[in-house]
């Protein structure tokens, strides 16, 4: 009998609700994630569950895409000035390579993850297929150190598909499994 979108989602609320976080710790090599894998053609309806069962008061769901919307309202004139200087490396618009400081989405969304850390909620990213194309990995996230030291986990709703032993971002590059618990 297949499993639910529902009874899915209810599971990861079972297990960061619940006293046992360790767990999370135990199944994720020391990483402090989950990732909720959905199939990419189901994306939505994980949403509007994940939107309908998740309330405010103990998560804060987080839009990538509107997250990156905003990002690139905010940064307009200095993306296109990047844009020009930076035609081989577009990537590093929205991560910044390694020692540099500046204002990219990457650091937009351990923003977002921090506040929700100090705001004692679990934070629950949504539409991380945003991400795609924009060199800011799961793992970038999954291992910075405000996720790895937070007594709250994180939560990644990740579209993807297994194939074999391997998940499948949007069904077409290979993720990393290892600072998470994988559920799906």
């Amino acid at each position: 009998m297949p499993v639910s979108i529902e009874q899915i989602v209810n599971q990861v609320k079972r297990v960061v609700e619940s006293n046992k976080r360790s767990e999370i710790r135990l199944n994720a090599n020391g990483g402090n994630s989950i990732l909720l894998v959905s199939p990419p053609d189901q994306e939505y309806k994980y949403i509007e569950v994940i939107n309908n069962t998740m309330g405010s008061e103990t998560y804060r769901i987080i839009d990538l895409n509107k997250l990156l919307i905003s990002y690139i309202e905010d940064n307009r004139k200095n993306i296109e000035e990047s844009f020009e200087l930076l035609k081989g490396s577009v990537h590093q618009i929205f991560k910044a390579p390694d020692g540099e400081i500046g204002p990219d989405l990457f650091g937009c969304i351990m923003k977002e993850i921090y506040d929700s850390f100090l705001e004692e909620r679990i934070p629950v990213l949504i539409h991380t297929g945003s991400l795609y194309g924009s060199d800011i990995e799961n793992i970038h996230i999954m291992e910075s150190e405000v996720v790895m030291k937070s007594n709250i986990p994180l939560v990644v709703l990740y579209p993807g598909t297994n194939e074999g032993d391997q998940i499948m971002f949007l069904s077409s590059r290979p993720a990393s499994k290892y600072r998470c618990m994988i559920v799906n």
